[in-house]
């Protein structure tokens, strides 16, 4: 549960850079990120822009080199891998492009893993009350080879519930659904938004993203304001069209 009072997320001067064939990186350049509890917030950019890497550091599945993250008040950037894990456990739901769900196992033991793995000692109620919520009630027992991939998600966003987060983080998370699934996945996160969830949706898809009440515009690992967004774009359609020897039209 959130913390009341104190934003979920509170990124200060996050830095990460990375090493690759001894060419540095700079992915994240002094990033400052804050989500309030209830926002709903979309973060985009094109490819190597960092927002991957930004998710990465929220979600705690990464430390960046510097910088303060504090999640629901409890500063996670200098947590061992163990703590992190308990964080990530206990204050975030994931759901990702691929769902990565267990696939002999039933929507309902998917669901149910992470209150296990937090020791809980009686997990089907729980889960049951999550599949309910994400309006699968009828499939609970189906294996997860036996659902759509709409289905598929909504199981994956049940089990990101369950143990009641702070933060519901998504990934790219209508990637591998057709446009009309995609919409009923959006629109589950908007209910669940309207409910008090705070949820952080990375994407690079401009539709997907109006979903967001507010966004979070990376490029050059760094975060552009809001109201520049326009005016950056229109920088970089004019630098890249001088690149490839054209004119802004």
């Amino acid at each position: 549960m959130t913390t009341a009072g104190v934003p979920v997320i509170d990124a200060r001067r996050i830095r990460k850079t990375y090493r690759v064939g001894g060419q540095e990186i700079r992915a994240l350049d002094g990033v400052d990120v804050r989500v309030e509890a209830g926002e709903m917030v979309a973060v985009t950019g094109a490819s190597g822009s960092g927002k991957s890497t930004l998710m990465q550091v929220l979600g705690c599945l990464d430390h960046p080199d510097s910088g303060e993250y504090y999640l629901d008040g409890e500063n996670a950037a200098t947590l061992s891998g163990d703590r992190l894990a308990g964080i990530r456990n206990r204050k975030i739901g994931f759901v990702f492009q691929g769902f990565h769900l267990l696939p002999r196992l039933t929507a309902l033991e998917n669901v149910e893993l992470p209150l296990v793995y937090a020791g809980v000692a009686k997990p089907r109620p729980a889960a049951e009350a999550a599949l309910e919520r994400v309006g699968l009630a009828d499939r609970m027992l189906n294996e997860s080879n036996q659902l759509s991939g709409g289905q598929r998600q909504r199981v994956a966003v049940a089990r990101a519930l369950v143990n009641r987060p702070a933060l519901l983080l998504a990934d790219e998370p209508t990637g591998n659904l057709d446009s009309r699934t995609g919409a009923e996945i959006l629109a589950l996160f908007h209910d669940l938004n309207s409910e008090g969830r705070t949820i952080v949706i990375v994407t690079h898809d401009p539709d997907v993203a109006r979903f967001g009440r507010r966004r979070i515009h990376m490029s050059d690992g760094k975060v552009i304001p809001e109201d520049a967004v326009a005016a950056h774009e229109s920088s970089r359609l004019a630098q890249v069209l001088a690149v490839a020897g054209g004119a802004v039209p």
